[in-house]
């Protein structure tokens, strides 16, 4: 589960045309909820422990303890400092290293891609790094044995692979309608067990997680409006003059 910047908040400096992150409020990233509520429905059907990752250089207690509300049995939090600026290898590389540490598993399931970056590069790379099968992109999942069998959406088709388990799958928004948790699941997080590590706990050390990826600049588009005024003495002029002006610009080609 990652906490991500609510994109929602976000605000872009009109001067520089760059992101105000400073202040933002968090929140668990969306595709991560899918997840989660896929998890949980397959722990209804066939039982089992639900385990949550969480990797962050800042205080994600909020996130952690809305995972275990929402149905997860305990959470494991990587919590270091030197975990900021790190990338997409980096963070699988400590993903991976925790789910060596915690022992063997099943199935991983994460979000297709996180609400703030959409890299949609975590967990491919963690199934590499734990030379897993994998299967992204999935919209439905069922489990049968020791093999998971998903429905992945491709650009114009949609296929269905299986895998033998341990695997790792990530998950589309369209997978499911995450649960709201109720009162008493609230109260019930309270007592269960969050541990946290260091990069230290995991013999893991600051400069092996050091980004590879150098960010040029991030900026928001710009959004000048040329401010055409479209008018005529009737509904059918006003439409041709616009159809002719939409054409002329290039935003659709003419037939």
């Amino acid at each position: 589960m990652k906490q991500a910047v609510d994109v929602s908040q976000l605000k872009v400096d009109p001067a520089t045309r760059q992101l105000v992150t400073a202040g933002a409020p968090k929140k668990m990233s969306d595709f991560d909820k899918n997840a989660l509520e896929e998890a949980i429905r397959t722990k209804e059907k066939l039982g089992g422990e639900i385990i949550t990752l969480t990797v962050s250089s800042e205080d994600a207690k909020a996130v952690l303890r809305e995972g275990l509300a929402l149905g997860a049995d305990k959470a494991y939090w990587l919590n270091d400092p030197a975990l900021q600026g790190t990338d997409t290898w980096g963070t699988a590389y400590v993903l991976a290293e925790m789910v060596k540490k915690i022992g063997e598993f099943d199935l991983i399931l994460c979000g297709d891609s996180s609400l703030d970056s959409f890299s949609g590069l975590v967990g491919p790379r963690l199934s590499e790094m734990l030379n897993v099968p994998q299967i992204t992109s999935v919209g439905k999942v069922t489990v049968e044995g020791d093999a998971v069998i998903a429905e992945r959406s491709l650009e114009d088709a949609s296929e269905t692979v299986k895998a033998k388990m341990p695997a790792l799958i990530s998950v589309t928004r369209e997978i499911n309608q995450p649960r709201i948790p109720s009162l008493m699941m609230i109260m019930k997080a309270s007592k269960k067990e969050i541990v946290a590590w260091s990069l230290k706990d995991l013999n893991v050390t600051a400069e092996k997680i050091g980004s590879r990826t150098e960010i040029i600049s991030v900026l928001a588009p710009k959004m000048d409006r040329k401010k055409i005024k479209v008018t005529g003495e009737s509904v059918q002029e006003i439409a041709g003059k616009l159809a002719k002006a939409i054409i002329q610009e290039g935003v659709i080609g003419r037939k």
